[in-house]
C-alpha cells in the first residue's frame, strides 16, 4: 500500500498539522529543505525534512516560500519554537513536528520506508504483467479487461477506435458513458473522477482505448494499465485466422446435431473412423478462461479431432469413447490441483448418425455439474429427474412441458423467459451469477423472473414451484428431442 501523509505522521509517533496538503494524499518523495526546488507534484505530496531553524529562514525567504506551500513540513531536532508552528499555520503549510529526533535520523528513516513502498508496488506491478500475460494466453481480450479490473479494484472498459465497446469488466452503463466522453474528449458531465485513458497502440495507429476507474494506488493502476494495453495491442492486432475455423467448426457440428448419413461422411472426411463418440460440454465459471482455448489444447494433448464449437456459452464436442476417461481425468486434475473453476458434462457414446442424443445428455449432466459446483458429472450418474424422465411415456412428459406453455412467444415458441427461469435455477436463484450468465443487469433479470411469475402462477420463492419449473424444463427439452 502506498503511504500518505497520515500513516507517516503516525509511523513518526507525531501529530499532523493541517494545511494546504490533505492528510489522505499519497507520499511521493522525501527531500531535505536545502534541496526544494519546486513544490510537490499532482496528486501526491513531498515530505520536506529540516531542522526548525532552516524552516524558520525559508518563511523569511519569498521565492523557497513558493514551492514550500505545496509540501509537508518536517520539523525535525530541537524542540521547535511556538511561533514556528504559528508562521507554518499562518502560511498554511501542513507540518509534522519530530522534536525528539534530529533531522539526519529522520531523512534516511522516512527516504527508506518510502523506497521500500514503491519497490513493493513495483513488484506488485511486475506480478501482475506476468498474471495478465498468463490470462492472455488463455482467455484472450475479454480475459485481460477482466483481469485489469481485477486487479485495480475497480472497473475497466475496452472500447474501439469509433467509441464501439469491446468488452467491459465491473462497468455499468454510467461508466461505459464516461469512458466514451473521456476517451473522446466530449464536452459533456463525466460523473466519475479520477478516470485513465490508455491508448492501445502508437500514434495515429491506435485500434482501441482502455478505460479504467481504480479504487487502488493511482501510479500502481497506471502502470499495470499501460503493460494491459499492450498486451491489448498485440491480441487486437493478431491475425485471427482460428475465426474462420471457429465458424468452419460451429457449422459442421451443426450437421453433426441433425444426424443422418450426411453426419456419418462429414467425419470421415473431418478425419474421424469411429463408428460411435461420446460429447462432453464445458464451460468455465471465470471470464478469465476461455473453455474453447482449452478443449483444444486438451483435444491436442489425446491426439483426438478438433469436433467442437462453441454453443451457448458452452463448449460442445464429441470425443472417442475410449478417450472420455482420460479427457475428465484432465478436467478433474485441474479443478483439482490448480483450482481452475471448469465444469465438464460427459454424455453416453452415440453412433455418427445419433450424436444429438449424446450431445443433449452432456449438456444435461454440465448443468448438474454447474448447479453441484462438481468438476466433471457423467451423464450415467444422473438419477432423479432423468430417470424418472426416461420411463415415462411422451404424454406424461408433454404435459409436464405444458406447466410453461404460458412462456411461449406469439408465435408459440419459447424463448428469452424459458432461457432466464433455466438460468437463474441452475444458478440456485444467486441473482448476480445468473445475471452474468445470461450478460443482463440484475434489474433485468428481477424483471424477467417476475414476468415468469405473472404468466405461470409459480412462485421462485416457493421450493415446490422451483422443483416444478425445473422439472418442467427438462421435460421441456425432452419432448423436444422425441419429436426431432
Amino acid at each position: 500500500m502506498a503511504y500518505d501523509v497520515r500513516a507517516v505522521a503516525a509511523f513518526l509517533g507525531s501529530e499532523l498539522a493541517a494545511g494546504t496538503v490533505d492528510a489522505g494524499v499519497t507520499v511521493g518523495e522525501a527531500i531535505t529543505l536545502d534541496r526544494l526546488v519546486v513544490g510537490s507534484p499532482p496528486g501526491f505530496a513531498s515530505l520536506v525534512i529540516g531542522t526548525p531553524g532552516e524552516f524558520a529562514a525559508a518563511l523569511d525567504n519569498e521565492e523557497r516560500l513558493a514551492p514550500l506551500a505545496t509540501c509537508v513540513a518536517v520539523v525535525a531536532g530541537a524542540d521547535s519554537q511556538l511561533d514556528l508552528a504559528a508562521r507554518l499555520a499562518e502560511a498554511r503549510i501542513s507540518a509534522i513536528f519530530v522534536p525528539d529526533t534530529p533531522a539526519e535520523v529522520v531523512y534516511p528513516t522516512v527516504a527508506a520506508l518510502i523506497a521500500a513502498d514503491q519497490a513493493a508496488e513495483d513488484r506488485r506491478v511486475t506480478t501482475g504483467t506476468k498474471v495478465l500475460t498468463q490470462v492472455a494466453r488463455r482467455g484472450g481480450v475479454v480475459a485481460v479487461v477482466a483481469e485489469m479490473a481485477h486487479r485495480i479494484d475497480g472497473w475497466a472498459v475496452l472500447l474501439d477506435a469509433r467509441g464501439e465497446v469491446i468488452t467491459t469488466a465491473g462497468a455499468g452503463s454510467l461508466h461505459v458513458r464516461d469512458a466514451v466522453a473521456v476517451a473522446f474528449h466530449r464536452q459533456v458531465r463525466v460523473r466519475h473522477a479520477g478516470l485513465q485513458v490508455h491508448p492501445v497502440g502508437q500514434g495515429e495507429d491506435i485500434s482501441a482505448h482502455l478505460v479504467i476507474g481504480a479504487r487502488g494506488p493511482t501510479s500502481r493502476s497506471r502502470d499495470l494499465a499501460s503493460q494491459a494495453a499492450a498486451l491489448l495491442d498485440l491480441l487486437l492486432r493478431t491475425a485471427d485466422n482460428p475465426a474462420t475455423e471457429r465458424l468452419g467448426r460451429e457449422v459442421m457440428l451443426a450437421t453433426l446435431l441433425r444426424g443422418g448419413s450426411d453426419a456419418s461422411a462429414l467425419l470421415r472426411r473431418w478425419g474421424v473412423h469411429e463408428r460411435s463418440l461420446t460429447a462432453f460440454a464445458v464451460a468455465s465459471r471465470s471470464r478469465a478462461i476461455d473453455p474453447e482455448r482449452l478443449a483444444i489444447r486438451w483435444l491436442d494433448d489425446l491426439g483426438a479431432t478438433h469436433v467442437i464449437a462453441e454453443q451457448g456459452g458452452k463448449v460442445l464436442g464429441f470425443i472417442r469413447d475410449e478417450s472420455a476417461a482420460d479427457l475428465a481425468a484432465i478436467v478433474e486434475g485441474l479443478s483439482t490441483d490448480a483450482r481452475t473453476p471448469l465444469r465438464l458434462g460427459l454424455g453416453s457414446p452415440a453412433k455418427a448418425q445419433m450424436l444429438a442424443r449424446s450431445a443433449a445428455e452432456a449438456t444435461q449432466a454440465l448443468e448438474v455439474a454447474v448447479v453441484d459446483a462438481r468438476p466433471v458429472v457423467w451423464y450415467r450418474s444422473l438419477a432423479t429427474v432423468s430417470y424418472v424422465l426416461e420411463n415415462l411415456g411422451d404424454g406424461p412428459i408433454a404435459r409436464i412441458a405444458a406447466v410453461l406453455d404460458p412462456l411461449r412467444d406469439e408465435e408459440g415458441r419459447h424463448g428469452t423467459l424459458i432461457r432466464t427461469l433455466e438460468i437463474y435455477l441452475a444458478e440456485h436463484g444467486v441473482w448476480g451469477a445468473a445475471a452474468t450468465r445470461l450478460g443482463i443487469h440484475r434489474q433485468t433479470l428481477t424483471s424477467r423472473i417476475q414476468r415468469v411469475e405473472a404468466l405461470t402462477g409459480m412462485s421462485m420463492a416457493n421450493p415446490d414451484d422451483r422443483a416444478t419449473a425445473w422439472l418442467a424444463i427438462r421435460a421441456l427439452d425432452t419432448d423436444s428431442e422425441a419429436r426431432q
